[in-house]
């Protein structure tokens, strides 16, 4: 904690206001360019402001007097009775006058104080700097939701602690992670971080003496071929400070320790790794859950980074600062966002009323993005039928869906999958892949997003499909999630398996070429659990009278080099109401339209309105 004090005692300006300040107009403009906050005040010879009267001349002095001494308040320094006689230019007073408002004890002042200092794209210079230097926490993190904000209005991230050239970033995270309680903890956090310090020992031990070692548990060879040891390790220590950001008492421990600036070093170390800084900015999300560690994350520089983030054109990116930056933001938004779950739309402050919630849920294998992007073409560049590179998205719910429905919030989430057992996991991996108990985990990281409170529209892909019928079925038999099972308005299959997936029979036969993995096994026809599943489900959503769609793939996936399958036959894919469309496409191209006006997409779109016609249709 003292180094966290230490940086933020550097960070905080320090500002002196003296007598009798006599300046000459060129002076105070060469004053106006430095990095400091410069009070234009002329004692000895007050200029005109022109086009304003006596009265309202006064007034404005006045107005712009009550800002400086609540500036000089916020900076608790003294502040001189010279000020009676201070003189500003217009520009100047509303600068001032904003920044006084931004403090409002009225929430509504403040937030409109907030909007129109984000609305200023042709202020001098200095005058960002001004305002960077002298608004609040919550202002700063308000700006930095802001959609197209100036840059200007952040600082840089103040300087990090100087680092001993004998350690390396490998090694700071390897006695951080150890500094981390390792005992009464979770297994898999127990897991991941054991395995994370013996990886990390093993691989700078192989580097160092010229020979790379991957057995046992260690990291895969395959997977480090394209990969040089050291930037391995750090993702994988990265991953185990994940597991440890979702433990409470684990995220002030890691701020203690310096855990927020050594994140910082590495985010700013590696700009070519899209991974490990997204990596970072989900651990940052993970802590900023915790609002005691707000001043820590905001005097740590965090913020200017995560605005910055927030535009990036890549969509995981900026999600994940959109996520980091609304667990931050208190003063607009009241729900919290676990780790896994995405605000896809929308990402910045908006005044725009949110009337509904389309959720977003992928199946095996998939993820909050990957599985919703658009179709790769299977066109060479240049051709007709081909993506246009600029019409191209990573995601369609963010970029089509909230452009044709913008008073949607799209929340995606996100949970591991895998097919096989062949990769190490966690002791505890069998009892967590189950439905049962993803179904538990979700229903509880939604209710803290806040869905529920809203007429809700699921859409899921292959086992995301039963996720979402369990998750329904335990909600309806809870009584503080009630809300989520009467504000359910329809529901969306793409390819799931209702009756079973044939991927289930391929992985039994081949046990010795693909060990099935508990997400696997759950999808046989034969299973128990699924026949019962799906005929609770289907009683239920007549009873409520849910509006449900469900595409059905028509075309085999090719599994592995040698195998092509109909992972989800048509037969399989109805859930037995509502209406089934099969539609000449495999698995996995089945929740990924072409384009726009591809048939898929438009169908979606006019389910969702069609389900949500009387929530969308007054204001």
């Amino acid at each position: 904690m003292e180094r966290y004090q230490e940086n933020c005692d550097s960070y905080q300006l320090t500002v002196s206001w003296k007598k009798h300040r006599t300046l000459d107009t060129e002076a105070v403009e060469q004053e106006n360019m430095k990095s400091y906050i410069y009070v234009d005040t002329i004692v000895s010879a007050q200029r005109d402001l022109q086009g304003i009267t006596n009265k309202a001349r006064k007034e404005l002095h006045q107005a712009v007097r009550r800002a400086i001494v609540a500036s000089a308040k916020f900076f608790k320094t003294p502040i001189d009775e010279t000020f009676s006689n201070l003189s500003v230019d217009a520009h100047e007073c509303a600068m001032w006058l904003l920044l006084k408002r931004t403090q409002s004890k009225n929430r509504t002042v403040r937030l409109q104080a907030v909007q129109d200092l984000a609305a200023n794209h042709h202020w001098h210079d200095y005058q960002y700097r001004t305002v960077a230097q002298a608004c609040d926490m919550k202002t700063i993190i308000g700006l930095a939701r802001s959609k197209d904000v100036d840059y200007r209005f952040f600082l840089p991230p103040p300087m990090l602690p100087k680092v001993d050239d004998e350690y390396s970033t490998e090694d700071e995270l390897h006695h951080l992670l150890s500094s981390l309680p390792q005992t009464e903890l979770d297994k898999c956090v127990q897991y991941f971080t054991s395995l994370a310090l013996r990886e990390s020992s093993q691989s700078l031990a192989a580097q160092r003496g010229g020979l790379w070692c991957f057995g046992g548990n260690g990291l895969p060879y395959a997977e480090s071929l394209s990969l040089v040891p050291s930037e391995k390790v750090e993702i994988f220590c990265l991953q185990a400070l994940v597991k440890h950001s979702k433990v409470s008492t684990h995220c002030e421990k890691i701020v203690a320790k310096g855990g927020l600036q050594l994140l910082q070093r590495i985010y700013q170390l590696r700009q070519d790794s899209a991974k490990i800084r997204r990596t970072i900015v989900r651990i940052i999300g993970n802590l900023a859950l915790h609002e005691r560690l707000h001043p820590a994350i905001v005097c740590s520089g965090w913020v200017s980074l995560l605005a910055e983030e927030l535009k990036s054109p890549r969509i995981i990116q900026c999600s994940h600062a959109a996520r980091a930056l609304a667990n931050l933001d208190r003063d607009t938004v009241q729900e919290k966002y676990p780790d896994g779950v995405y605000v896809l739309h929308p990402q910045c402050r908006t005044s725009e009323p949110i009337k509904a919630d389309i959720l977003f849920v992928h199946g095996l294998l998939g993820a909050a993005f990957k599985t919703w992007r658009q179709q790769d073409s299977e066109q060479p560049p240049n051709t007709k039928g081909a993506h246009d590179a600029d019409d191209y998205t990573e995601c369609w719910p963010k970029t089509w869906l909230a452009s044709d429905i913008p008073a949607l919030r799209i929340v995606s989430v996100e949970y591991d999958t895998q097919l096989s057992d062949w990769k190490a996991k966690c002791p505890d991996d069998n009892y967590r892949k189950s439905i049962p108990y993803r179904s538990n985990e979700l229903l509880n990281k939604l209710k803290s997003a806040g869905v529920g409170e809203r007429p809700i529209i699921w859409v899921s892909h292959s086992m995301g499909g039963l996720l979402v019928k369990k998750m329904l079925l335990d909600a309806s038999r809870n009584t503080e999630m009630k809300a989520l099972v009467k504000n359910t308005r329809g529901i969306l299959f793409y390819s799931v398996p209702h009756h079973g997936s044939r991927l289930a029979e391929y992985s039994v036969n081949a046990r010795f070429l693909l060990f099935p993995s508990v997400e696997v096994k759950e999808l046989s026809k034969d299973s128990p659990a699924l026949k019962q599943l799906n005929e609770s489900f289907l009683e239920f959503a007549k009873e409520n009278n849910y509006k449900v769609l469900s595409f059905a793939e028509k075309l085999p996936t090719r599994i592995g080099r040698m195998v092509k399958l109909h992972v989800v036959p048509v037969e399989s894919a109805g859930l037995g109401t509502g209406e089934l469309i099969p539609v000449d496409v495999n698995h996995l191209n089945i929740c990924k339209p072409k384009r726009k006006d591809s048939f898929i997409y438009k169908r979606t779109l006019h389910f969702i309105q069609d389900a949500l016609a009387e929530d969308l249709g007054g204001p």
